[in-house]
């Protein structure tokens, strides 16, 4: 179970895949693999809160930084905004944290004034749906290819093309519905 954690711990993308392969060849039941994400979403809240509080701490007092934190803060609001009508409310919050990754997650709700418990719980559940739907495709997938390394590049391509192809499809067709 451990190595299957460590694999979880990457910081990268590439872990979740590799992590639902080795825990499936070692016979780990599902509920098991998914909470041992849990944990390292857990270990992560604990290890980053930190740094995320020093850099907020030091964004405050030097005056450029403070103007980059205001306007990441602006963009975090025109970004969720349509998510939820005002601001950057719980499902906000979690799609974020689906969308890019629970650090990210975390910092918006952070910038939404939720603290410790109420941002990482936002930030883990919007992880923990990006895990099932990242752990399910992977499983689905190797039942059809069988070579769990090939399974594996297929993933991580489509999990870092296919959200670009998205935004772009999404940009051309308010272009279009613009004109």
């Amino acid at each position: 179970m451990l190595s299957v954690l460590k694999l979880f711990l990457l910081p990268v993308g590439g872990g979740i895949p590799s992590g639902v392969l080795l825990a499936h060849a070692k016979g780990l039941a599902w509920p098991v693999t998914t909470l041992l994400y849990l944990v390292s979403d857990v270990i992560l809240a604990f290890a980053f809160e930190p740094i995320l509080r020093l850099i907020t701490t030091v964004c405050g007092k030097v005056p450029f930084l403070a103007r980059v934190s205001a306007a990441l803060k602006s963009a975090t609001a025109r970004s969720t905004s349509h998510f939820a009508g005002t601001g950057a409310g719980p499902i906000a919050l979690i799609m974020i944290a689906f969308g890019v990754d629970p650090m990210t997650g975390r910092a918006s709700a952070l910038a939404s004034g939720h603290g410790f418990v109420a941002g990482w719980g936002f930030a883990i559940a919007g992880d923990m749906l990006y895990f099932t739907v990242i752990a399910i495709t992977t499983l689905h997938l190797n039942s059809y290819i069988r070579d769990p390394n090939t399974t594996m590049v297929i993933v991580l391509i489509a999990m870092f093309g296919i959200p670009p192809l998205v935004r772009r499809i999404r940009i051309r067709r308010l272009l279009y519905q613009r004109t």
